[in-house]
């Protein structure tokens, strides 16, 4: 029965060991940098240096953000578990691709960007450190695992194009929603001062 999402509501064979191991590697990443997140909040990262007086703004983007890596932690193991759980198989095909385009999109802007530094079109060269080629490549790889688990998953579940298109184009715009709209919010809200 085709139905435009799945083509098949066949039982899939379980994902092999190495896209187990590819699943948990990507969980424990987003878990690992979550942690960072929560630190920031802990010794109040946010509130001294040249953006305090965003640090109220700061630190409610600071825990969407980790809210939004433990679930894609949580996105990453289900897509690895013998049988579906939670969430139908359409839908988490759509957050795999979604966090796979959002964090290629993240991940390639960055670059971009070092790019742009390393060249002197946009800033000084030495803004560019092992730290910040560090997170960039960080940021590649998770984006590569999520790509990885999402043909995987999609192969599994015989999953339509139409989830791979809903979640690759999702991301532009969910990407939108952290860097734009929230902030746009939370300075209407006051939380922020106005820039």
């Amino acid at each position: 029965m085709e139905t435009g999402t799945t083509k098949s509501l066949k039982t899939p064979a379980p994902p092999g060991a190495r896209i187990v191991a590819t699943g948990r590697l990507v969980a424990l990443a987003c878990i690992g940098f979550a942690v960072v997140n929560v630190a920031f909040e802990l010794t109040d990262h946010f509130a001294s240096g040249p953006y305090a007086e965003y640090s109220a703004g700061l630190s409610v983007m600071n825990w969407f953000v980790t809210v939004l890596k433990v679930v894609g932690a949580a996105v990453a193991l289900l897509s690895v578990a013998r049988r579906p759980r939670l969430l139908p198989p359409p839908l988490l095909g759509v957050l795999l691709w979604g966090a796979f385009a959002l964090l290629a999109v993240y991940g390639l802007g960055s670059l971009v960007q070092a790019v742009g530094l390393a060249t002197g079109l946009t800033g000084d060269p030495d803004e560019i450190g092992l730290a910040a080629v560090a997170y960039v490549l960080f940021f590649l790889l998770v984006a590569a695992g999520y790509g990885v688990l999402a043909i995987s998953y999609a192969r599994r579940f015989q999953l339509g194009k139409g989830v791979v298109a809903l979640g690759v184009l999702g991301a532009p715009v969910a990407l939108a929603v952290i860097l734009l709209a929230v902030p746009m919010l939370l300075t209407a809200l006051g939380v922020m001062p106005p820039t």
